[in-house]
């Protein structure tokens, strides 16, 4: 335990149930479906509305292997490739193994996905997949139709749900174990103010941390609150300086900050080219997938071009679809862009790359369990070993899907541990443990700005160091007025720029020790992928103080998340 955690006031009311989700996207509502169909008492908590996470912005669709000659091996191999050397091959083999049926269940939940004339599920390409194995809704609304199935099962099934509740921190016993969270209610919903849900499970499926970046495709509630809540309560975390920057985000203009319109992989796996200005396809010859190499590759040439001719932005080629294609396939990205004054039927589409997923996060095993007993995550918010260096299009959903599967099937069979008094339980650990120092709620647009300029696309020793002095300036500065009682009110804005310090502090700890380019970590100082010295990963933990510690792996497996299970055995899928 790291003895830190979140100035709050000490909670008011309590809850208390077998398994508390924090998380409302494909992970935690599936999640809290399969416990609750299990017999457990179920919680969901949800920093915004039930329907309000990253999943339902997702576009492109959701990977397995459902086509005609396609097999999971083939997916498997796939995805192997565009995580660079560093995906964990089992996680993988779980993944695309259990994914078709996964799909298949959520189906049965009551999710509609595309059809062809005969009433197959249709199915679409993506960048680095060999296959069409890509399965959509709505033509570009995939993550807004599971959400919404899943969102009108969980109330059919009448779980206790906690909206508009920002996740504190963990609740713990004296040896660590997990009791628990506390969460302060924005001021809707049935309590009110900071309060705590005693369980001895708590799921972490909060998502993303692409606020940490000026630019993302992420909401506003992907501040990387489940992160920066593992590592207050001792988690470990790996692979945080991967982070996937999405080659095809409309560009609104070089000072844009904040949530942008994402241009789906979909669009080019229907046969989009990249251009530059004078129409040229720059992607040909650079990989033998050309526009749909994996992501990382096309990001990067879509930043060498534009460095190269000096322009901010490339361009996305549609007009041949016509207007018929591009209102059937892909109506919400048509929409957004004629929202913008761009007209994708008659002129090509502008386009930067922008943060958008985090590939790594809390370092779980194959049943979702952190270093932490009693803590689990999924999604995006954890690092499973599925994706590696690099996160092949549309595997996100399918990973929220099986691993939260395997997540509640782990917590239905373990043994029945009754709900710990609010008498005895204390967020964080024992009484009177340090608190972080709060960040003013101003301090947010600063340390996105850090990290754009010094952790962004492109990165360097020189960027990253500055980047970190920075950083450490803010915390310094906010120790300070601590001291000087001076210090941020506690409050949503403080904390969620508190917690996005910690993530981009962590992050930049990472991006330094690697010294190499491997997958969507792009070192310009070292721009060769070095497997001899850097086929390994970078697992990290805050000390007492707050300050990143890092390790690195010895080999390209992850160690044991348990003490008790032997590092050279891995667990069957």
């Amino acid at each position: 335990m790291t003895g830190i955690r979140l100035a709050a006031p000490a909670p008011g009311w309590a809850i208390d149930a077998d398994v508390v989700v924090v998380g409302s996207g494909v992970a935690g509502l599936t999640t809290a479906l399969r416990c609750a169909a299990a017999g457990l008492a179920t919680v969901v908590v949800t920093k915004a509305r039930l329907d309000d996470g990253s999943t339902r912005w997702a576009q492109g669709g959701i990977a397995a292997a459902l086509g005609e000659g396609d097999t999971p091996e083939q997916h498997l191999d796939d995805t192997l490739v565009a995580g660079a050397g560093l995906c964990d091959e089992t996680a993988v083999r779980a993944l695309v193994t259990e994914g078709p049926d996964a799909v298949r269940r959520l189906i049965d939940t009551g999710a509609h996905f595309d059809t062809t004339d005969t009433g197959a599920i249709a199915l679409t390409r993506e960048g680095g997949h060999h296959r069409r194995r890509i399965a959509h809704a709505g033509g570009d609304a995939t993550g807004a139709e599971i959400s919404r199935a899943l969102v009108e099962a969980v109330r059919s099934a009448a779980l206790r749900i906690v909206e508009n509740a920002l996740v504190l921190d963990l609740i713990t016993d004296a040896d660590g174990r997990t009791e628990g969270v506390t969460l302060h209610v924005m001021g809707e919903g049935q309590h009110d103010g900071v309060g705590a849900v005693h369980a001895p499970a708590v799921v972490l499926a909060t998502g993303g941390m692409g606020q940490v970046f000026s630019a993302t495709t992420n909401p506003p509630v992907s501040t990387g609150d489940g992160v920066a809540l593992a590592l207050r309560a001792g988690a470990e975390v790996s692979d945080l300086e991967f982070v996937q920057f999405h080659p095809t985000v409309l560009f609104l203009g070089a000072d844009s900050e904040g949530q942008q319109p994402l241009v789906s992989e979909a669009v080019r796996g229907e046969g989009a080219h990249l251009v530059d200005a004078s129409g040229t396809r720059f992607m040909l010859g650079r990989h033998e997938l050309a526009e749909l190499a994996p992501r990382d590759i096309v990001a990067k040439a879509i930043t060498r071009q534009m460095h190269l001719q000096g322009t901010e932005h490339m361009y996305l080629d549609a007009r041949h679809f016509g207007a018929a294609m591009w209102e059937q396939r892909f109506p919400t990205i048509l929409a957004a862009c004629r929202a913008h004054g761009i007209d994708p039927v008659t002129r090509p589409i502008p386009v930067a790359p922008a943060a958008h997923y985090a590939s790594g996060g809390v370092r779980t095993d194959l049943r979702g369990r952190t270093t932490v007993p009693g803590l689990y995550a999924c999604g995006e918010v954890a690092c499973t070993g599925v994706h590696g260096a690099n996160r092949l299009a549309s595997n996100s959903l399918l990973e929220g899907l099986v691993f939260a599967e395997r997540i509640a099937e782990d917590i239905a069979e373990a043994p029945v541990t009754p709900a710990p008094s609010p008498r005895t339980s204390v967020a964080g650990g024992p009484a009177g443990v340090p608190t972080v120092p709060l960040l003013a709620a101003e301090s947010r647009t600063t340390i996105q700005r850090i990290m754009t300029r010094g952790a962004g696309v492109i990165r360097s020793a020189d960027s990253l160091a500055t980047a970190a002095a920075e950083l450490d300036t803010l915390r310094n500065a906010a120790a300070a007025a601590e001291e000087g009682s001076k210090d941020a009110v506690p409050g949503v804005d403080a904390w969620e720029v508190t917690n996005l310090l910690l993530v981009s502090e962590v992050l930049v700890a990472a991006a330094r020790e690697r010294e190499e380019t491997r997958g969507c970590h792009w070192r310009e100082d070292h721009p060769d992928r070095d497997d001899a010295d850097w086929r390994r990963h970078l697992v990290l933990r805050i000390d007492p103080g707050g300050q990143p510690v890092v390790r690195t792996t010895a080999t390209a497996a992850f160690p044991p998340v348990h003490p008790t299970q032997p590092a050279d055995a891995p667990e069957e899928p």
